[in-house]
């Protein structure tokens, strides 16, 4: 069995134009101070990273690795969530999305989709020059408007998202196949993977590609009511990065799952700091373990109430506590007999008489 690395922190909740969070070299020194052991870094964020620079040299991922690693902290993963989401983006969400792209491909589909296209491409060459394993990233939606079916789904129509879905990624997990790196998708709401039926789909239109691969995230899964421990036992072979999030889900009788258009504070199902939520991570820690999760714990801190900085410096103590680490013998072991073949065959009554 293997321990389970962490605590790690994504930063894309805390970068800004500020001191300690406006710098790759000051947030790694941030992190480290609040205990953690490893940085997610979002990719598209300029302030830290260089995704184009990155993916075209490794000098300068060294040097990146290298002012990580000078404050006692190694880099996890890279993250083009928000690239990720223009490889397929449904046109009712143009506008909504524009701003996650530069300035000179907004307003045009196409050339913001070839942009994301590059931007995935760089991150699989930028992951390989840094040492990477597993990149996170979403999948984007072309079928999420239509998640509900009323009115009556056109017959094809899902196939047909999928089928367009696949098409746009399977030359993208190719470029991360050569790069021997994971494309792990996290399964989120808005995302046409969002679920373990999803993501299967997804799987089979991809052609069981070996770098589709999923991102763990169980604050999705309690939103969606939908069991996070089961989802370990059936999708583990699968996942290879894990967003320790919490969540809470308090049913009334006014809204429900849908949650009536309200704010994150009114919301039946709303995110939660580490800890203040429901998820039964003493469990999800305990299977990550059962099942040899060779990756890293990184928190992804979202709390409509409590302050960013309070839940990081919680997060890095919580993960801590919860990681456990394995044991190399059996807890029996000190009733154990040594092997004998012979033995074991007349315990069985197949030695001959």
């Amino acid at each position: 069995m293997k321990t389970i690395k962490g605590p790690g922190i994504f930063l894309a909740q805390f970068a800004g134009d500020e001191a300690p969070f406006n710098s790759l070299d000051s947030m790694a020194g941030w992190a480290a101070d609040l205990g953690y052991k490893a940085i997610q870094i979002p990719s598209w964020d300029g302030r830290l990273f260089d995704l184009t620079k990155a993916a075209a040299s490794k000098t300068y991922c060294d040097e990146i690795a290298g002012i990580v690693a000078g404050h006692g902290l190694a880099i996890s993963e890279l993250s083009s969530h928000l690239q990720g989401q223009l490889i397929a983006s449904h046109p009712v969400y143009n506008a909504q999305f524009d701003d996650f792209a530069p300035a000179a491909v907004r307003g045009n589909e196409t050339a913001r989709r070839a942009w994301a296209v590059e931007q995935l491409t760089n991150a699989a060459k930028a992951s390989r020059n840094l040492g990477l394993s597993a990149h996170a990233t979403f999948s984007g939606a072309l079928a999420w408007p239509f998640f509900y079916p009323w009115p009556q789904r056109p017959k094809g129509l899902i196939e047909e998202a999928f089928a367009e879905l696949a098409k746009r990624w399977r030359p993208i997990l190719d470029v991360f196949e050569e790069a021997g790196v994971d494309v792990c998708y996290e399964l989120h709401p808005g995302e046409d993977l969002h679920d373990g039926v999803t993501f299967e789909r997804f799987l089979k239109e991809v052609g069981d590609h070996p770098r589709a691969r999923i991102l763990y995230d169980p604050s999705h899964f309690v939103l969606q009511q939908l069991n996070y421990l089961d989802f370990i036992d059936i999708y583990h072979p699968f996942i290879r990065a894990f967003h320790v999030k919490d969540a809470e889900y308090r049913s009334n009788g006014r809204s429900g799952v849908y949650a009536g258009y309200q704010d994150w504070i009114d919301r039946p199902g709303r995110f939660r700091s580490l800890g203040d939520g429901q998820v039964d991570f003493g469990a999800v820690f305990s299977k990550f373990a059962q099942y040899d999760y060779p990756g890293w714990a990184v928190l992804e801190w979202e709390d409509c109430i409590k302050n960013a900085e309070d839940g990081a410096k919680e997060g890095a103590v919580f993960i801590r506590d919860h990681s456990i680490r394995v044991s190399d013998r059996a807890f029996d072991d000190f009733a154990g007999s040594k092997t004998d073949p012979g033995f074991n065959r007349k315990l069985l009554g197949l030695t001959a008489g």
